[in-house]
Order: structure tokens, then C-alpha cells, then sequence
């Protein structure tokens, strides 16, 4: 997995990062039917490229490469990949 979407987004869920992705590989977008089931928006692991174009995009912070998670929202590393494991 190249990036993570942490803490910070849930409750957000602001879809610029979805805007600059060239891949569309975080979901769900505003037009998908878990958008309003969902807390906060997720990347695909297998689908992410590794860009970075997310992360300067997100206006609470919220996306980090996998490496520099922050110790306190690790989970969100499993988190994120079990949402594309359904």
C-alpha cells in the first residue's frame, strides 16, 4: 500500500484528494452509493501508483505515505486494505 487515509478524514470526507488522483483510486466518490454509508474515504492499495498527489491536496492532513503513518493511527494501514478486501 503506498499511501493511508487516517483519522483526521473521518467526519470530513473532503474529495479533493479524489479530484487530483490521475488513477481514481480513492473511493468512495461523492457519486458512489457508500459515500454517505462510509465515515472517510479510502485508497486502493492495489491501484495506487504512488503519485503523492493526494497528500499536498488534503485540506485536514489526513493522507501519509505507509512508512510515516503516525504511530497513533497505524490501524488505518489495515484498516484502508480490508475496505477493498469485500
Amino acid at each position: 500500500m503506498a499511501y493511508v487515509i487516517a483519522e483526521p478524514c473521518i467526519g470530513t470526507k473532503d474529495t479533493t484528494c479524489v479530484d487530483v488522483c490521475p488513477v481514481n483510486c480513492i473511493h468512495p466518490r461523492k457519486d458512489e452509493p457508500e459515500f454517505e454509508t462510509v465515515d472517510k474515504l479510502y485508497i486502493d492499495p492495489d491501484e495506487c501508483i504512488d503519485c503523492g498527489a493526494c497528500v499536498p491536496a488534503c485540506p485536514v492532513d489526513a493522507i501519509f505515505a505507509q512508512v510515516d503513518v503516525p504511530d497513533q493511527w497505524e490501524r488505518y494501514i489495515e484498516i484502508d486494505a480490508q475496505y477493498y478486501r469485500k
